[in-house]
Parts: structure tokens; C-alpha cells; sequence
């Protein structure tokens, strides 16, 4: 059998196509190249010595702690928004949806520094000042989280409505019928079913949340064992020259991403992960 499918494979593949085949792989073997080249080159660029002197500097530690702490608060704010949220995309229609959905779509194509100087101004507003009278947020590790759910939670959401579109109400209706509320039909019914799309999205979420920068540095600031995520570490060590530390703290973030899209590609839902990315 599967020597007849690679058999049915080539015959439709007539020779006058290879030219256009062979130009398909060469232009995805040329991006994929320049990919593992940049990975290649800070791995060849750093002493295994000096990035282990770097990773264990009190400043670089403080910022791993940091990212790990607010990333997975950031994730988790997202799920807690983009579940219910995502659900009410996809299983009904209202006026003005159209609309919700372009607005859930802005933090994606906006500018990330749009987003922190957006932050900025809204805390400068009474009600952001009436915030800050009961928790500092600005330049505070509370800015450092809002600025990455502001960003990360819009990739979640997105993430959530496409594996709701992908699951058939039907076991919900039939969950209707047998006597269930409508909340109980989600909490029993759809919440289960979406188990892999809210692990694609949590991941997503704190992945993105790990790669943000602009907002983090508008909003919270970059300051040393306070603010000092991974990025920003990246940003301070390059101000200073420091490149073979910035370079070792890159190499921490680049294997964190790997990890985390492994683990999505194991665990979680590729489609809802390929779609959900999309521009």
C-alpha cells in the first residue's frame, strides 16, 4: 500500500514539474538555513564558560525568576479571558461581532511599543491613577505582567476561538436536551473537548509573553533586579556592550521557545497553534 501511494506520488509528478518543485524546496531550504545560521552563530559565538559565568550573575538569575513568575501570570490571565471569550465568538452571533473581533485583533498588528505607550497614557487617566493608589503598576513588576497579557492575551484568544470552531456543538445541544444548563453544557461539555486548544493556548501565551520587549520597556521601564525580564536583559547588556552576555541570555531564550513549541506540538493542538499565528 505504501508503495502505491509513492508510486501515485511521482506519476503525477511529470517531469516538466521538477523545475518548479526543486525552486519550492530551495527557497524553503534557504529560510529554514538562515534560521538554524543565526542559531548556530550565537552557539558558536559564546564560551561555554562565559555563558555559564552569565547565567549565574545575580542580575540575569533575578530576570529568569522574574519571566518565569510573570509569563505564567500573564498565560494564565490570558486563558482566564480568551476561553470564554473565544467561546462566545464562535457559537453565537450579535450585532457588532465583526467589530469585537477586529478590536480582539489590534494588539496583534499593532506596534508592541504602541501598546506600552497606550498602557502609559491610560494610567495617566483618574481611573489608571485610582489603580495605582491601591497597587503600583508603572514601572512596577504588576506593568511588567499587564504588559505582556496585553499583548500575549489577544494570540489566546484567537487560539480559543479556532478550537471551538473546530469541535461540533452537537454534544453540547444534546447535553441541552438531557436537562443541562447552558453553563453546565461549557463547563462539561465544551471545556474537556477544548483541553488541547487551552494547552496551544496557555503555551502560545507564555511564549509570546517571554518575547515581549516594547511594551515592557515603555510601560514598566528597564530597571536592574526590579523590571528585568530576559528581553530586557538582552537590551540592557547591549547598552553596555556586553554582547557575550546578551548572546548567552539569547541562547536561554531561544531553547525556552524550542521547548515550549514541543511541547505544544506533543501535547497541544499544531493546527489551532498554525492558525492561530497567522497574521
Amino acid at each position: 500500500m505504501r508503495l502505491r501511494s509513492w508510486t501515485f506520488l511521482f506519476s503525477r509528478w511529470r517531469l516538466s514539474d521538477w523545475p518548479f518543485h526543486a525552486s519550492l524546496g530551495i527557497i524553503a531550504a534557504l529560510y529554514v538555513g538562515l534560521i538554524l545560521a543565526l542559531v548556530l552563530a550565537d552557539a558558536a559565538f559564546a564560551e561555554p564558560g562565559r555563558l555559564l559565568q552569565t547565567l549565574s550573575a545575580p542580575e540575569i538569575r533575578y530576570s529568569i525568576k522574574l519571566s518565569l513568575i510573570s509569563c505564567t501570570a500573564a498565560a494564565l490571565l490570558s486563558l482566564w479571558v480568551a476561553v470564554p471569550t473565544g467561546y462566545l465568538l464562535s457559537r453565537w452571533s450579535f450585532p457588532g461581532k465583526n467589530v469585537v473581533d477586529a478590536v480582539l485583533d489590534i494588539p496583534i498588528v499593532l506596534p508592541p511599543l504602541i501598546v506600552g505607550l497606550s498602557l502609559l497614557i491610560l494610567f495617566q487617566t483618574p481611573a489608571g491613577k485610582a489603580v495605582e493608589q491601591i497597587i503600583p503598576v508603572t514601572y512596577a513588576v504588576p506593568g511588567v505582567i499587564l504588559a505582556q497579557f496585553a499583548v500575549a492575551c489577544a494570540f489566546a484568544v484567537r487560539a480559543m476561538r479556532i478550537t471551538f470552531d473546530q469541535i461540533s456543538p452537537r454534544s453540547e445541544q444534546v447535553a441541552l436536551t438531557l436537562g443541562c444548563t447552558q453553563a453546565q453544557a461549557f463547563w462539561h461539555v465544551a471545556i474537556p473537548e477544548a483541553r488541547q486548544g487551552m494547552l496551544t493556548a496557555f503555551t502560545l501565551a507564555w511564549a509570546r509573553s517571554l518575547g515581549e520587549f516594547g511594551p515592557i520597556l515603555v510601560f514598566a521601564g528597564s530597571t536592574r533586579m526590579r523590571t528585568e525580564v530576559l528581553s530586557v536583559s538582552v537590551f540592557l547588556e547591549l547598552s553596555i556592550g556586553n554582547l557575550e552576555a546578551a548572546v548567552a541570555v539569547s541562547l536561554l531564550m531561544i531553547l525556552t521557545a524550542v521547548v515550549v513549541l514541543l511541547l505544544v506540538r506533543l501535547f497541544g493542538s499544531t493546527r489551532t497553534l498554525e492558525t492561530a499565528v497567522k497574521p
